[in-house]
């Protein structure tokens, strides 16, 4: 449900929610190997590189090799900065959505179960 109020709200942008994640992720962890990036947001390799695909056609994508030879590194390229700053308001009115909808409280509580769950989540593969 969480996910279709984010798609709804990001559908007028272009993107999808899993799409902006990856967005996000990169412009906080920019050079970061596909690998870690997996880790990161706790999903499976295949899932990944779907998303990621459809950000490389889009050119928003960077990938240089990292001191480990066999792995990229992933980071934003100029044009996927300009669309990351183009829809970051559009989840900053999902945030708002949610949070509103929810009250402090509860929004809390979500917030806290969220991170206890990630931390239990097993490592993807």
């Amino acid at each position: 449900m969480v996910t279709q109020l984010y798609d709804s709200v990001f559908r007028p942008s272009g993107l999808r929610a899993t799409q902006f994640t990856l967005l996000q992720a990169l412009n906080h962890a920019p050079r970061i190997s596909q690998s870690q990036l997996a880790e990161l947001l706790g999903i499976d390799s295949t899932t990944l590189t779907r998303t990621l695909a459809f950000l490389q056609r889009k050119k928003w994508l960077r990938s240089e090799r990292g001191n480990d030879r066999r792995e990229l590194e992933i980071s934003l390229s100029p044009a996927g900065q300009r669309e990351y700053k183009r829809v970051f308001p559009y989840w900053q009115r999902a945030q708002r959505r949610l949070r509103h909808a929810l009250g402090e409280a509860h929004w809390n509580q979500v917030m806290d179960a969220a991170i206890l769950a990630a931390g239990a989540a097993p490592k993807p593969d």
